[in-house]
Parts: C-alpha cells; structure tokens; sequence
C-alpha cells in the first residue's frame, strides 16, 4: 500500500499541484503563532514544549485517522495515506521556481533569473557571478528536492513499516517546517521572541534529517558517477557548515561532476531584513510552502569539478528523477517481499 500511495500521490502533485496558499498551510502557520503564544514563556523547557505541541498534536491526528480508517477498509487507509502525501510530498511545490529560473537564463534574461532567484530564497543575488547564480540555484534545488521529496519519502515508509500510516510523513515535515518557521518568525525584528526555540528546532530537525539526507546522497551516489560522488563525499561534506547538507551536496556534486560550494554567499534581501513594516512580515508568513528562507548554504571552499553552466541544471534534474525512480523501485521490492512473506 505504500508503494501505490506513494506513486499515485506523485502522479496527481505533477497534474495539479498544490497551489500556494492553501489552508492547509494557512493553517499551519496560525496553529504554529497559537502554540508559541499560548505556551512560550521564553524559557528553555517552554521552547522544548512549544515544539513538541506543535509538533505532536498533528501527528497524532493523522495517526489516529489512519489507525481508525484501517480498522475498517484497506481502501479508505489507502486514500487517507495518498491525501497526506499530497500534502507534504512533491516536486511542484518547489519546482516552478526552478523551471522559471532555468528557462530566463536559457533565454539569456539573467537579471530576471536573479529576481527569481530572490524570490524563491529571499537572497540578494544582483551582484553575484554567474556561475555562483547557477551554483545557489543548484544547491538550493537539490536541498528543497531532499526536503520534499526525499526526507518525506524515508519518514513515510518507516511510519508504515511501524503501522503508523503516513504520521512519519507529517513528522519530517513539521519538524522541517518549525526549523524554518522559527528562524523566519524572528527576522522581521531582527531578534527571536524565544530565540531557544529557533535553537532547538532547527537542532531537532538536524537529528531528524541525519539518516535521510545520507539516504538521498547515496542515491545520487547510486544513479550518478558512484566513485566520484562517493569520494567528494568523503573528502569534501565538511566544506559546508552543515553537515546534512554537505553529505547530500558533495555527493550530487561528484555524481554530476559539478564544482558546488564557495565563500560566495548573498544577503538577506531587504524584504527579509528589514526591521518590522508590512514587506516583511509578508515575507516570514508567505515563504514556506516552497520551502524558502534566506538560509546559508556558503561553504569554506568548492569541491572538485566543472564549473556550473546551464546544462547542469537539466543534468540535475535528471539526477533527482533517476533517484526517485531509485528508492521508487526499492520500495515496490520491500511490497512485494512483504506480500510473499
């Protein structure tokens, strides 16, 4: 059951994505402003608090549907699954903005892939070198495709494997979304109102992602140049500062043969870092559906490779799919070993 659901939610998120500013989401954001009101008092306990009501209240509710849909038909948990996994799996809450970007600098509108770029990261990408542009635009395509898609994907079939449905799928990404959240929330003043809370959540995510984003580098490992991905893995994940995205970007790097990383990393664009006003609170509310903030992703120098042109851009879309194609096809294996046994 996880394998259809898994493919048939794939299949609807590319003929009707999920439009921004669903309710969904809308409603997210408010049970988020309504935890953090009602039980942070700017402790270190009430941060650990905040994020496990949260994050657990809706968890749990998934869970309790499934649990209860399942007592009675196999098709009603089936549908419940592939409507969570509408939700929060797929490439087209994230990948217009790639496409865009990609399709104004195969036209030759640079200027215009920076501004999309900017709104897509709320980076101030007008002075960057070309090939950093592609590089940010690399990097980031590859983080919002693990977060997505891939980190949904590994926490979903766990929660299945443990009769949990798809509450692993509503885990990974709620803690992803608190990490964002938090850290978004408090720049529009310039200073957190519980700044333990932005600490904690994105350290619990960083727990949370350890094992996935090693997962999805080894399947760009698998699909890509094996030996070259594998050893810019080894030698090169330290150069970012973070070490879950620097084993999945070194080893995207080595599988496509791209030089990633770099000092060169852009500002906060005024939207973001402006001091209150109604720009910037639009864009802490409004920026998380594609998975967007104004993250660091400079690293303490590049890992081996060719420098990024626009022909990367399609080779790593490439390198996405034939990994969903990977893990697709590993789960269909897990199925039916599961139906046979």
């Amino acid at each position: 059951m996880s394998f259809l659901a898994v493919l048939l939610a794939l299949f609807i998120e590319q003929l009707r994505p999920l439009p921004q500013g669903n309710p969904v989401h809308e409603t997210l954001v408010g049970w988020a402003r309504w935890t953090a009101r009602n039980f942070d008092a700017g402790h270190e306990h009430h941060a650990w608090v905040v994020w496990a009501v949260t994050v657990a209240v809706p968890c749990a509710l998934v869970s309790a549907v499934f649990l209860l849909v399942d007592r009675y038909s196999l098709i009603l948990a089936l549908l419940w699954n592939l409507v969570v996994l509408y939700l929060t799996l797929g490439f087209r809450q994230f990948s217009h903005y790639f496409t865009d970007i990609r399709d104004a600098l195969e036209q030759g509108q640079e200027e215009r892939a920076r501004q999309l770029l900017q709104s897509w990261r709320y980076l101030d990408a007008s002075d960057l070198p070309r090939d950093q542009l592609l590089r940010h635009v690399i990097e980031h395509a590859l983080l919002a495709a693990h977060r997505h898609v891939f980190g949904v994907f590994f926490w979903f079939v766990l929660g299945s494997a443990l009769g949990l449905g798809p509450m692993g799928a509503v885990f990974y990404r709620m803690t992803e979304f608190c990490s964002r959240f938090w850290a978004i929330k408090s720049r529009p003043l310039g200073a957190p109102t519980n700044e333990r809370l932005m600490l904690r959540s994105q350290q619990v995510f960083s727990i949370i992602d350890y094992l996935p984003a090693r997962m999805t580098a080894a399947g760009f490992a698998v699909v890509g140049n094996f030996e070259e991905a594998v050893d810019c893995w080894r030698h090169h994940a330290r150069l970012w500062h973070h070490s879950n995205d620097g084993a999945l970007l070194a080893a995207a790097a080595g599988a496509v043969g791209v030089a990633l990383g770099g000092s060169s990393a852009p500002e906060p664009s005024p939207g973001v870092a402006a001091a209150g006003g109604r720009r910037s609170n639009q864009v802490a509310v409004g920026s998380f559906e594609a998975g967007a903030m104004p993250e660091e992703t400079a690293a303490e120098g590049c890992t081996p490779g060719a420098v990024p042109q626009i022909a990367h851009l399609r080779t790593v879309v490439g390198l996405v799919w034939r990994s969903v194609v990977l893990w697709m096809l590993m789960l269909a294996l897990l199925s039916l070993a599961n139906l046979l046994g």
